[in-house]
């Protein structure tokens, strides 16, 4: 090794970052320090320029609490790219975040940074770092979108993602979008995720064409990798942030949808679609039932509320439908969740047709055979 290295930008770059990971308690206890330092120690260039620091570095770990804090300027990772020019070595292997996630039970399996719109719709969103179009586009739900969500890093970030579209069948579209790069921090997932698509993983799981820092694939398999490949067509709009024009392309592909993928992954959670049943029997509300009817003379709605031996105690009226199911459910007057969900359909009907002049005849109850209303089969005055 030429003495004269030392002398070097790069090398300085390395000990300054270094360094201030080191002077950083919260470095201490996170997996990007950790696992920077212990690529160093693995690494005979670097050994040899930083001679002590190395060793300094490892006397400050603690007990590892997160894999990654997703920091806008990562200290760790600038001194890991510094020195990957020295050590090229260093650039084929990941040392960061690459921690097994913890899966739960329905979708998404795995927790992040997204918002879930509908799960049978055909396209998944990535904001990349743009947190706030994440947002921006969650809020006018444009038809066909399942899921909106923003991506950090090419490695831990890409598995996160797999991860979570793999499960829903529905999801044959994701659409690119938003700034790719963080500061000086060598990220690059958007550009990544792309590649992964386009040209798949090399023998050492890291993404073929990937210009990010660490691209490198470790815990999700190779045949997970291959279905969402298969799965999912990917639609680039890297550094597009016009909340319009990805609208568009989200219906353009909605309006292609080829209809759900039919192979199941390996591995990958999934979420049974079960058939509804219709009530068998009516089973009654102990604190009673509820007539509806639209009083038009006065254009507002009326809630009688009647004891189950036919005596009406209550009577609520209000101009719309949210008034009287909140006066209702506050007074305690219904004690079933069938009942309360018969009742808002009712609600709403009622409403419809005080609206737009239509009739209204109240409809029977779930599970009840004749046509009278909650509970109220044989008093004659609840038809």
């Amino acid at each position: 090794m030429n003495a004269e290295i030392t002398d070097k930008p790069l090398l300085v770059t390395v000990r300054t970052e270094l360094r201030s990971a080191m002077e950083a308690t919260k470095c201490h206890r996170c997996g990007c320090f950790q696992d920077t330092v212990a690529a160093f120690e693995a690494s005979t260039p670097l050994r040899t320029l930083l001679p002590g620091l190395i060793e300094e570095a490892r006397t400050l770990f603690e007990a590892r609490r997160y894999d990654c804090l997703g920091c806008e300027v990562c200290w760790p990772a600038l001194a890991d790219n510094a020195a990957s020019e020295l050590d090229p070595a260093l650039a084929q292997t990941s040392h960061c975040a690459t921690e097994e996630p913890l899966q739960r039970k329905g979708w998404p399996p795995v927790p992040g940074d997204y918002r879930v719109l509908r799960f049978q719709a055909p396209v998944a969103v990535c904001t990349l770092n743009s947190d706030e179009l994440a947002a921006r586009l969650a809020a006018i739900r444009p038809p066909g979108m399942a899921i909106v969500g923003s991506l950090r890093t090419e490695n831990l970030g890409i598995e996160h993602l797999i991860r979570n579209l793999l499960p829903n069948p529905s999801v044959r579209y994701l659409v690119v979008c938003g700034e790719d790069t963080r500061k000086a921090i060598g990220h690059l997932p958007g550009q990544s995720l792309v590649s992964l698509v386009q040209h798949g993983l090399d023998e050492n799981g890291r993404i073929r064409n990937a210009q990010g820092k660490r691209p490198v694939i470790k815990n999700v398999g190779r045949e997970q990798v291959e279905a969402f490949r298969r799965r999912v067509e990917v639609i680039d709009l890297i550094g597009e942030t016009d909340v319009g024009t990805i609208a568009e392309a989200i219906a353009q592909a909605a309006a292609n949808n080829p209809g759900a993928a039919a192979d199941l992954v390996p591995e990958a959670v999934q979420v049974p679609v079960e058939q509804a049943v219709e009530p068998a029997r009516l089973i009654s509300d102990p604190k009673g039932y509820l007539v509806i009817y639209p009083d038009r003379r006065r254009h507002l709605l009326v809630l009688e509320h009647y004891a189950n031996n036919g005596v009406l105690n209550r009577i609520f009226e209000g101009a719309t439908v949210t008034a009287l199911y909140a006066t209702v459910i506050a007074e305690e007057l219904i004690s079933r969740l069938d009942h309360a969900a018969y009742i808002g359909r009712e609600l709403a009907r009622a409403e419809h047709a005080l609206r737009s002049g239509g009739e209204y005849v109240q409809d029977r109850a779930p599970g009840e055979k004749g046509a009278a209303a909650w509970a109220c089969a044989s008093v004659s005055s609840c038809g």
